[in-house]
């Protein structure tokens, strides 16, 4: 008993070869009609006439879907040749509905229209070429009426095929471009993430590394002059070095695929009130930092308060890097109603103009251009430059949403 494993192959082989299943019709159909001309006859014409005929038409059934339109054609000249040898209607002429059909469900509009006049011209020229014995012309219409359905129907329903393919391939196709925008739109969010990733890995690794080398460099001179100092700079390092792996795990957590994976806890993200023991780190470092807090503190959002964090450890980095000898800083953090206000100033000499403005070559001036993408991506606003008075000069303005 035949499996529906084996129906569906049997069906899939049926759709790989659609020419050898519209053979076998077109030999049941020639077989018919061979059946037909041997018992009574079409007309008046000669066997080899019915038999032309005959063999034309099988031959549309077969060649229908390679060649549509060229098939229609020949249906045509078929029943032109009926007309004029006398050749009247019989089983053959099965294959000009099906011709109508394939041709209404393909997508050459010319042959559907051609095929739909066609199929309506032809039971009249049929009528008026044979008509039924005594038959008035009010049962001539009606007999043109009933022979008119079937090809009117077999066109219709190509035409509804043609429809209904056309929906799905405009269903697929739209599958298909949203399929792609969300490809993009997740290759988008991934590019974003890494941006974000690499702005605070710059941050991170940037401040504390800065911060161990000084602290390894006052080491180096003290060690045997002042071993305690020495040994107070190398716990500030190994401190330094515990917090910036700290923070690279909890950055790079975002990339791992096993949450239950040891060390799978991180630290949370840094806010306004960790500022305090930045700048007393900084200080540590042996970076002098007036710091000082305006208004009446309060919560912000998370992104505010990561934004101001980093701002302050970028800019406080800036200076140990680009202030020179002797360099002292302040930090000035103030609320407002609507916002957070950061100023951070030095007395050093300042940056170089590039670094500052156009975000500098050979891979300079990093740290500036993520602190105005932080400051954009939270609407805010920044002004770094030079100090009238020497020095360099950071002001930053982080809006705070109201929600309504």
């Amino acid at each position: 008993m035949p499996t529906l494993g084996d129906v569906q192959r049997l069906y899939d082989f049926l759709r790989r070869h659609p020419t050898g299943v519209d053979s076998f019709w077109a030999l049941l159909l020639l077989g018919f009609s061979g059946l037909s001309v041997a018992s009574e006859g079409s007309g008046r014409a000669s066997v080899a006439v019915q038999v032309v005929t005959a063999l034309a038409l099988c031959t549309v059934i077969v060649l229908r879907r390679r060649f549509p339109e060229k098939m229609l054609l020949l249906a045509t000249a078929a029943g032109v040749f009926q007309l004029v040898l006398d050749v009247g209607p019989n089983v053959w002429d099965f294959a000009m509905l099906v011709i109508i059909y394939t041709v209404a469900a393909g997508n050459t509009r010319w042959a559907s229209r051609y095929a739909l006049i066609g199929g309506l011209c032809a039971p009249v020229l049929a009528t008026i070429r044979w008509p039924g014995p005594d038959e008035s012309p009010g049962k001539s219409i009606v007999g043109i009426g009933f022979l008119v359905v079937p090809f009117l129907l077999a066109w219709v329903l190509g035409d509804s095929i043609r429809t209904r393919r056309a929906y799905w391939a405009q269903l697929e196709e739209k599958a298909g471009r949203l399929e792609k925008e969300r490809e993009q739109q997740a290759q988008i969010a991934v590019t974003a993430e890494r941006a974000r990733i690499a702005r605070e890995l710059h941050d991170v690794v940037a401040h504390n590394v800065s911060v161990m080398v000084v602290q390894a460099d006052g080491a180096a001179y003290v060690l045997d002059s002042s071993p305690e100092q020495a040994k107070q700079a190398l716990a500030t390092i190994s401190g330094t070095g515990r917090q910036a792996l700290a923070e690279m795990r909890r950055l790079l957590g975002v990339l791992r695929t096993d949450d239950s994976a040891e060390g799978g806890e991180y630290v949370p993200q840094p806010d306004v009130e960790q500022i305090g023991e930045l700048v007393e780190q900084v200080r540590g470092a042996g970076l002098p930092v007036e710091f000082t807090v305006e208004g009446a503190a309060r919560p912000l959002p998370s992104g505010v308060e990561l934004t101001a964090y980093r701002i302050v450890q970028e800019a406080l980095t800036n200076t140990r890097k680009h202030g020179g000898p002797d360099v002292e800083a302040s930090v000035r953090l103030t609320y407002f109603d609507d916002g957070l206000g950061l100023l951070i100033e030095d007395d050093g000499r300042g940056a170089q103009h590039e670094l500052y403005e156009e975000g500098g070559a050979d891979g300079k001036g990093h740290g500036m251009i993520g602190m105005r993408e932080r400051v954009g991506m939270v609407g805010g606003t920044l002004d770094a430059g030079p100090r009238p008075g020497g020095g360099f000069r950071i002001s930053v303005l982080l809006p705070i949403k109201s929600g309504r």
